[in-house]
């Protein structure tokens, strides 16, 4: 048993190296033929997706001298996030419409092209895709690194940095250290010995003041009204807290009051919603191992393209409505959605607390005939 334990180990050592040099051998493959190159960031970028852009335009500009540009749609709203921005003077800019026609090669960065919750056009074929999720559909790309168990697509990101052989800057060590912390949860998401490890080889080439900052920026007036919001509106039973929190200033909100209320002592699961823009932005979170809440959120909803997430959070943007990317959001919108309502989660509750039955009912042994 040790002995499979420690082969198995070293398996998940090499599965994030393994993404790190193809990523390498493709640029070099296509140096002079993707030049410039449009970096898309999923809408309303995370600190994860805003890392792993920043740390692709530095590798194949240094390696390669391939000009890029990273553009994302939506807002960054979480103040962490727009911290991270302004104190690692990341080079991010909104999406526009001709963006498309001035370039003809793209990356899809912690995002796919069958994904609604990005601008790029669905019929257009992409360059590249790097990312952590899983996909509905294979991505129409000429490379795709899509490793749904890395924690972060940071780490794809970093383990090419790191192989490279360049000289990391302090800036780009500091974003991706972050991505992976914020992604994993601070390490908690982190199943795979190679993560951890990714992050302790970056770790000592960061500004850890910066670091610091970033993870523990003021907040606004707003931000503990909608925190008072939501805790005189919670509702705590069977191991879940549910908030709506009514209009909110930016959509990171409602995942950011949603992890807040996941700390309740007793707590299992938070689920949250608040309004953004006419849209109904709803966060569902987990601090169970062995939850499936990408899938619980995709048997809610009409669309399960609408969600998407991880393991322990969950969530995406609807096709035609306002993104969502922080990790886990989802986003109804007005055409016909059942949640669109503002009294949506109570429904939701229930629907969860069935699914859950329903699940640990498939798992019980079956009696004897």
């Amino acid at each position: 048993m040790a002995l499979s334990l420690k082969l198995k180990d070293k398996k998940q050592e090499r599965i994030a190296a393994h993404h790190g040099r193809k990523l390498l051998r493709f640029l070099e493959k296509k140096k002079d033929s993707i030049s410039p190159l449009l970096i898309v960031t999923h809408d309303y970028p995370d600190p994860d997706a805003i890392a792993t852009a920043m740390g692709l335009q530095y590798l194949a500009e240094r390696l390669h001298g391939i000009k890029s540009r990273i553009v994302y749609k939506g807002i960054i709203g979480r103040v962490e996030n727009r911290a991270m921005v302004d104190l690692l003077k990341v080079p991010i800019h909104k999406f526009r419409p001709s963006d498309i026609k001035s370039y003809e090669n793209a990356a899809l960065i912690d995002t796919q092209p069958e994904f609604e919750n990005n601008p790029y056009p669905r019929n257009k074929k992409v360059t590249l895709v790097i990312d952590q999720h899983p996909y509905v559909k294979r991505p129409l790309a000429e490379l795709a690194i899509i490793d749904p168990d890395c924690g972060a697509t940071s780490v794809i990101l970093t383990q090419a940095l790191l192989l490279s052989g360049l000289e990391i800057p302090k800036r780009i060590a500091t974003a991706l250290a972050y991505g992976i912390l914020s992604d994993t949860l601070n390490l908690y998401r982190a199943h795979r010995t190679d993560i951890i490890q990714t992050y302790l080889d970056i770790l000592p080439l960061c500004d850890m003041r910066a670091l610091i900052r970033i993870q523990n920026p003021p907040k606004s007036k707003k931000f503990f009204s909608t925190l008072n919001r939501g805790l005189q509106g919670a509702r705590a039973f069977r191991g879940v807290i549910v908030s709506h929190l009514g209009e909110v200033e930016h959509p990171d909100l409602v995942s950011e009051i949603a992890d807040f209320l996941l700390t309740y002592k007793g707590m299992e699961r938070s689920l949250c919603t608040g309004r953004y823009k006419d849209k109904l932005h709803v966060s569902l979170r987990s601090n169970r191992l062995t939850d499936e809440t990408p899938e619980i959120l995709r048997d809610i909803f009409d669309d399960r393209k609408e969600a998407g997430g991880h393991d322990m959070v969950a969530g995406n943007a609807g096709n035609g409505v306002a993104g969502a990317g922080d990790r886990c959001h989802l986003v109804v919108g007005k055409g016909g959605h059942r949640f669109y309502a503002d009294n949506a989660w109570p429904v939701m509750l229930k629907e969860i607390e069935r699914l859950q039955r329903s699940k640990a009912s498939s798992r019980r042994p079956k009696g004897r005939g």
